[in-house]
């Protein structure tokens, strides 16, 4: 087993046996929308962090979010969590990570202290979601942070570097594929990718990841 599976793995459990910790900030009130896909086509006028976006949903993002801490601008100046509770399609996935969807699993304080790349599904992919299944996920803190940690790698990679089997922090391979402006995670599409916050690489999708 190489240094940086092991690595992960270890960071896995790490992960796992820090629920409890602080709720983060509480998230914006902007619409919950998903990004529709767009023309891949970007604005003339681009802002550092907007020129390393891939996605077909970038570009309604860029529109739906202009400005503020949820902003793709704005992301960038907070670790992971806390820039996640001011993005207005995000607002499932805050709950789920700082403990307001299970309050014994909190990762807000982990997941904002190191470096992460984050597959982070929208609300309307938690909205897929039977009742049944979201049921299970806030009774039962184990399947909730297995869940949850499996959409996380513990390296923070750009679109560039992204594609390949990635071992999960859950411990488990995640499948990324593609390239551009069509990457997908295990199936999921990335809706828009490379969005950077002060401590990691987020890529919205369209879809919860289950290990």
């Amino acid at each position: 087993m190489n240094t940086q599976i092991r690595r992960t793995i270890a960071l896995g459990a790490t992960l796992t046996a820090t629920v409890g910790l602080a709720a983060c900030s509480g998230s914006d009130s902007t619409a919950n929308a998903t990004p529709t896909a767009v023309s891949a086509t970007a604005p003339a006028n681009l802002s550092v962090e907007q020129a390393s976006l891939v996605g077909p949903g970038c570009n309604a993002y860029v529109t739906q979010v202009p400005t503020g801490k949820g902003s793709v601008e704005g992301m960038a100046n907070d670790p992971v969590v806390t820039a996640a509770s001011h993005n207005p399609m995000l607002k499932t996935l805050t709950k789920a990570l700082s403990g307001k969807l299970n309050p014994t699993v909190n990762l807000k304080e982990t997941l904002n202290g190191k470096e992460y790349t984050v597959f982070a599904p929208v609300d309307t992919a938690f909205a897929q979601l039977d009742a049944k299944t979201m049921d299970k996920l806030r009774k039962n803190p184990a399947e909730l942070a297995k869940v949850l940690t499996y959409h996380v790698i513990a390296d923070e990679l750009e679109p560039s570097e992204v594609v390949g089997k990635q071992v999960s922090v859950q411990g488990e391979e995640l499948d990324v594929t593609g390239k551009g402006n069509t990457i997908k995670v295990n199936g999921a599409n990335v809706i828009c990718g490379g969005i950077k916050t002060a401590n990691a690489t987020v890529y919205l999708i369209d879809k919860v990841l289950r290990p």
